[in-house]
C-alpha cells in the first residue's frame, strides 16, 4: 500500500483512449499544431485533429506533415496533403499554421499496422465540411504556391520556414 495523499479525480479529467477510431468518414477541426525538427535535418508540421460529431467526438488523430526535408519526395507529399487541407476549410493562403485552426472539414481515417508497433489512425483525405459545422470553402478553384507550401514569388518565406526549431 502507498499512500498518495488526498486525489479527488473530480479536479482531473480521465486518460483518454488512445485505441484507433474505426475507419471511416468523420467532421473534425485541427485544433493544434506546432513545427518540430526531425531526425534527418529537416521540419515537421505536426497537426491536432479532434472529431467534432458522432459516436467519436473529442477523439484526437495526428498527421506530420515534412515540409522541410531532405527527401524531395517527402516535401512532395507534405505539400500536397497541406493543399488539400487548405482545400477542404476553403483557405488557399495561409502563413502561419494556426491560421488552419478550427476550421471544419472531414476527414476520412484509416488503421495503419505496422509489425512491432501498435495500430493506429493515419488520415487519408481531407474533404470539405458536409455538415452544419460552418461555411463551405469554395469550390473550382487551382492550387497556389502559399497553398502547396511554396515559397511566396516575393521571397518571403512559407510560414512552417519563420517557427523556430
Amino acid at each position: 500500500m502507498a499512500q498518495i495523499g488526498h486525489f479527488d479525480a473530480t479536479q482531473v479529467a480521465p486518460a483518454d483512449d488512445y485505441s484507433p477510431i474505426p475507419p471511416g468518414e468523420y467532421a473534425a477541426q485541427i485544433t493544434d499544431s506546432e513545427l518540430k525538427p526531425t531526425s534527418k535535418g529537416g521540419h515537421r508540421l505536426e497537426l491536432t485533429f479532434e472529431v467534432s460529431d458522432g459516436p467519436a467526438k473529442g477523439r484526437k488523430v495526428w498527421a506530420n506533415l515534412n515540409l522541410d526535408n531532405p527527401n524531395p519526395k517527402a516535401v512532395e507529399i507534405a505539400q500536397r496533403e497541406l493543399s488539400a487541407i487548405c482545400h477542404a476549410i476553403g483557405k488557399l493562403q495561409v502563413s502561419d499554421s494556426q491560421e488552419l485552426h478550427y476550421k471544419p472539414m472531414t476527414i476520412r481515417v484509416e488503421i495503419e499496422t505496422q509489425e512491432g508497433y501498435k495500430p493506429k489512425n493515419v488520415i487519408k483525405a481531407y474533404k470539405p465540411s458536409t455538415g452544419g459545422l460552418g461555411n463551405a470553402p469554395a469550390t473550382g478553384t487551382a492550387p497556389t504556391a502559399a497553398a502547396s507550401g511554396a515559397s511566396p514569388s516575393d521571397g518571403a518565406k512559407p510560414f512552417w520556414a519563420n517557427k523556430a526549431a
